[in-house]
């Protein structure tokens, strides 16, 4: 499996991030240790997840992702096969940025978690009211005393990226070594201009989110009819389901066609071959839906099939 950077912090990662917001919510911890089995075995290395998940359900609290993490690496014993990804900021438990808070968090993440320490430990959202430095301040002790070994971000504007990465120079301190944005055939605006800029300039590892938007490139929810009673339905209808979002995905009928693969593997084998990319992050609650998508990290797309690929995607 051919790894790729993440930024300059030595950390490398296979060309797939396995999203881990659906364990302990949609993916029982049973069903969460089997796909965690399945991905490592697969040849793949990184695992994302964040404080915060799943505290949205009915009974949670947040911190249930982290915990069934933990509990496969102790049960496992597999923690050198895998980098572990998580966030800090957003959870309503411990929100924001301030120096306390991202020393409080981390300690409750490392424990569910069950590790000595956190491979990518990142910055969930922007905080305004938190100074840069103050933030940085804190990651960058964390770093020096072992816990973590690099920091990244999610959510954040290029602008707000790019003051964050001057901060981090002028003051020697260790900076976001990638960035989450949301990112698929038909939302490219957060990759593709002002941000392209930076993380290209910087050097900075780009892991987006949302690859398959909402399901709507699997190819499942053509009409109204296909959304009735499913549980993305409305964003599904909303942001996808328009003259733009059909004419994607006819071409990528078309590519799954050509290169006989589904349209799920051909829309993240687009993301994977994208030149500002690092890895997509992805999830599934089954062993048949993760093999489908491991299997978009050895499909090589043809440039003729990117290129009508790219054009349906155009703003």
């Amino acid at each position: 499996m051919n790894h790729r950077p993440l930024g300059r912090s030595g950390l490398s990662i296979a060309p797939l991030v396995f999203g881990g917001n659906v364990f302990g919510w949609t993916a029982d911890e049973a069903m969460s240790h089997r796909l965690l089995d399945a991905f490592v075995d697969g040849g793949f290395n990184a695992v994302d997840t964040a404080d915060v998940y799943s505290a949205w359900v009915p009974g949670h609290t947040g911190g249930e992702s982290e915990g069934v993490i933990g509990r496969w690496l102790k049960a496992r014993g597999r923690r050198d096969d895998v980098l572990v990804l998580t966030k800090v900021a957003m959870w309503p438990a411990q929100p924001g940025l301030s120096a306390a808070n991202i020393v409080s968090a981390v300690e409750g993440s490392l424990k569910r978690l069950q590790t000595g320490h956190i491979d990518l430990y990142q910055a969930h959202q922007d905080d305004a009211e938190t100074p840069m430095d103050e933030t940085l301040e804190a990651f960058d002790r964390l770093i020096k005393a072992g816990k973590v070994r690099a920091i990244g971000a999610s959510n954040f504007t290029p602008g707000r990226l790019g003051q964050a990465l001057k901060v981090s120079a002028d003051g020697g301190l260790a900076r976001y070594e990638t960035i989450q944005p949301k990112f698929n055939l038909y939302d490219r605006n957060e990759v593709e201009g002002a941000l392209d800029v930076v993380t290209t300039r910087e050097e900075i590892g780009v892991i987006p989110y949302y690859g398959l938007a909402a399901g709507f490139l699997t190819g499942k929810y053509r009409t109204q009819a296909d959304l009735e009673g499913k549980a993305r339905g409305r964003t599904v209808a909303r942001d996808y389901l328009n003259a733009k979002g059909l004419k994607v995905l006819a071409a990528l009928d078309e590519a799954a066609k050509a290169v006989s693969a589904t349209q799920a593997q051909v829309a993240l084998a687009w993301i994977m071959a994208h030149p500002s990319v690092t890895a997509p992050i992805a999830s599934a609650t089954s062993i048949e839906q993760l093999t489908e998508l491991m299997g978009a990290a050895r499909l090589v797309l043809p440039a003729e099939v990117i290129e009508k690929l790219n054009a349906a995607g155009a703003a």
